[in-house]
């Protein structure tokens, strides 16, 4: 007699098949974690690259003296993306913050572009990228001032440091740079307090329920208005395309880019979100050091021994005190752990003891029976 008998969970194997492969990682999320970080670091690394070289690139053109129009040209490219991402590929439409929100975001970040770019005119580029990178000063300061914030020793030797590099940097360009001017030092200065306030300004229209993607495209879009508006005022606008127009080594610059810049912070903050912010300071600070190599190798300039210990001393400082405050992010996020699991231990002995002297009285009153 023949064992007619079929299995019972045909259908649920199935289901179970069809969920692993819908669950199974596709694309690029199916290659090997070492993979994906070098494939984003390699990204990270070519479009930062090529938009810091192009920088200087267009402003070594003869007769381009349009600072402000590198930065109305990264705006262009972040609105135009920014939205593209947010209404196409996560589908978001509509606003939470309010608009009376964005005036300070745009004021901060018009300034810390546009200063900074425009310092170009008076400074030389390594000393503006290191001069950018120090955030931690003006950030420092506006929390001590407003909040009373004590530091704690290492990072008011590495703010020291920061100093001591800043003005070996500063030397150096004065003593070389034929061009230098202190304006320009005054102007890449007052960007870095822009962009230590724009963060926090931002921070408060996440607390609201605003998304990244919402808050950079209202903030670029008010902040490009403001852009054209001054742009056209002074002629820069005008005078740059009628350029462009005549250059086309020029037009060629402007569309790359226009086009790069929002590639390269989108690289960059995917390598954050994956990998944790620790890869993404090394990989930051390698970034910059790679900057000003590429700079002196590409756009040959006077070479001074200041340059590399200025740099060194700023790059390391401020690589120093983020992995500190990563450190110290991860130790307090393990305890508040620690703590927890010996809560949820506590709370299951307690569950057994009462659970064991409810079975006593139980049997107690059972045998009295």
């Amino acid at each position: 007699m023949c064992d007619r008998t079929k299995p019972q969970n045909n259908g649920n194997d199935v289901s179970a098949v069809k969920q692993e492969t819908i669950n199974k990682p596709k694309g690029f999320e199916a290659l090997p974690e070492s993979t994906q970080l070098a494939a984003l670091a390699v990204m990270m690394f070519t479009f930062f690259g090529t938009h810091n070289l192009l920088q200087e690139a267009i402003m070594k053109i003869d007769g381009f003296n349009y600072g402000v129009m590198l930065s109305y040209m990264e705006v262009v490219g972040v609105t135009t993306c920014s939205y593209i991402e947010r209404r196409f590929l996560w589908n978001e439409s509509g606003r939470v913050a309010p608009l009376k929100a964005y005036p300070l975001l745009t004021l901060c970040l018009m300034s810390s572009s546009s200063l900074s770019n425009m310092s170009l005119n008076y400074i030389n580029f390594p000393t503006k990228v290191v001069f950018r990178s120090c955030k931690l000063l003006p950030t420092m300061i506006i929390a001590t001032i407003m909040n009373k914030k004590v530091y704690s020793p290492t990072e008011y030797v590495c703010a020291f440091c920061v100093c001591a590099g800043l003005v070996m940097f500063a030397t150096a360009d004065w003593k070389l740079t034929p061009s230098f001017n202190s304006i320009g030092l005054a102007l890449v200065s007052l960007s870095v307090v822009a962009d230590a306030i724009l963060p926090n300004a931002q921070e408060k229209l996440f607390s609201q329920g605003a998304s990244r993607l919402e808050v950079t495209v209202y903030t670029n879009f008010f902040t490009l208005i403001a852009l054209t508006i001054m742009t056209v005022s002074s002629g820069a606008l005008v005078n740059t395309f009628k350029m462009a127009f005549s250059n086309h080594q020029l037009a060629i610059y402007m569309v790359v880019y226009t086009s790069v810049s929002y590639l390269a912070v989108s690289s960059f903050m995917s390598i954050v979100k994956r990998f944790g912010a620790v890869i993404g300071v090394f990989l930051a600070t390698t970034r910059k050091g790679m900057t000003l190599v590429l700079s002196f190798l590409i756009f040959p300039k006077a070479f001074s021994w200041y340059y590399v210990i200025g740099a060194v001393l700023v790059l390391g400082s401020l690589m120093v005190v983020s992995l500190r405050k990563q450190f110290i992010k991860n130790k307090k996020h393990e305890n508040e752990l620690n703590v927890l699991n010996e809560n949820e231990k506590d709370g299951l002995l307690s569950n057994g003891e009462d659970i064991e002297s409810e079975g006593k009285s139980e049997k107690y009153i059972d045998i009295t029976k």
